[in-house]
């Protein structure tokens, strides 16, 4: 009796997860990911993903229980093991991941978005934090060392010809950077002109290329000073490079995004909550993350007074429900998602959550 309780023991450890859990009972992987995914006061579960996976499960009547991740890597390792039978948190639909899993038809396209509250900084605060800025001194440098370069190539022709007014040694290194910086501002003091046929030819070089430099250089200069004054002007990824303060969610697809384009990231924050905290409270100037769920938190948590979301998105992205790999559950849901997305109800759960469809 004993060999046969022994027998039966070892085919019971031998067998699959899915088996003792009961083949009927899908197990469903999501994360705490709002509007998507929520939690309310009772324990339940809300969202759109929620609702859309609820809404297929009562159609094709179907068993499930919710498993609770704390991130999407914990989730896409528990497919990956098949842990767990598929995952109703929207993740971004990438070649690596359709090569790893099954991919449902996209129910929702997001992008990323980006969150400032530079808008609250006066012009002076502006002013006075771009002057003292890494971009801001690099340009005043370069413009010194091209006043120094056509002084110091002046004051080699000049030294011998013209000793008076461009005297030898380091000081003389002086008179040239002099008359550089006066010719190239058209102040023209006349108290140092070239004498010699080689260091008027130099003049007149660095006189028309002074003409262009100098249109170029203010405009660069006052664009540097003010036109990031309200940090509204972020329309392209050069715009993100030249932020000093910038943000993002760790191992989100706004993280991905930034590390790709080799954008530098100063604070990453664990979660999407925590970087909007991070914002309000200065510690970043720009916040880099899913537009919607920016927009969702931006609105639900009453911080439009303090936080703008600005008019432009990068990375247009589709997101899905996940599977393993040759899984026959998928064709069942990918025509329900359809379904349900295209019916007017959708469009007023949208709604419900201040959201449209892109």
């Amino acid at each position: 009796m004993r060999r046969i309780k022994h027998i039966i023991w070892l085919i019971l450890l031998s067998l699959p997860l899915g088996s003792l859990r009961g083949s009927d009972t899908l197990l469903v992987g999501i994360i705490i990911h709002p509007p998507f995914v929520m939690e309310d006061a009772t324990g339940n579960y809300e969202g759109i993903s929620i609702y859309l996976w609820e809404e297929i499960a009562r159609r094709k009547d179907l068993e499930y229980r919710y498993v609770l991740f704390s991130d999407k890597l914990g989730i896409l390792r528990a497919l990956d093991y098949r842990e767990i039978d598929l995952s109703i948190d929207p993740m971004d639909v990438n070649p690596a991941r359709l090569k790893l899993f099954d991919v449902s038809q996209p129910y929702f396209i997001s992008s990323i978005g980006v969150a400032t509250t530079s808008k609250d900084k006066s012009q002076l605060q502006v002013f006075i934090s771009n002057f003292f800025s890494y971009d801001f001194l690099r340009l005043i440098l370069l413009l010194v060392m091209i006043i120094f370069f056509f002084g110091f190539i002046l004051w080699l022709f000049e030294r011998r010809h013209n000793r008076r007014q461009f005297r030898p040694g380091l000081i003389g290194l002086f008179d040239g950077l002099w008359w550089s910086a006066v010719t190239m501002t058209t102040v023209g003091y006349g108290d140092k002109a070239p004498k010699s046929k080689a260091g008027r030819v130099i003049a007149m070089v660095w006189m028309f290329t002074a003409i262009v430099l100098i249109s170029g250089f203010t405009a660069t200069i006052a664009s540097t000073l003010t036109v990031r004054a309200l940090g509204s002007n972020i329309q392209s990824l050069k715009d993100l490079k030249m932020e000093s303060s910038l943000g993002t969610v760790y191992a989100s697809s706004a993280y991905t995004f930034l590390n790709k384009h080799e954008i530098e990231i100063h604070n990453l924050y664990d979660s999407p909550e925590e970087a909007l905290a991070g914002l309000s409270k200065k510690e970043t100037d720009v916040l880099v993350y899913d537009r919607t769920v920016l927009d969702y938190l931006i609105h639900t948590n009453q911080l439009r007074e303090s936080i703008q979301l600005l008019p432009v998105d990068f990375n247009q992205h589709y997101q899905s429900i996940f599977m393993p790999k040759e899984n026959d559950l998928m064709e069942r849901i990918d025509p329900e998602i359809i379904s349900i997305i295209t019916d007017i109800t959708w469009e007023a759960v949208l709604k419900e959550y201040n959201l449209m469809m892109e």
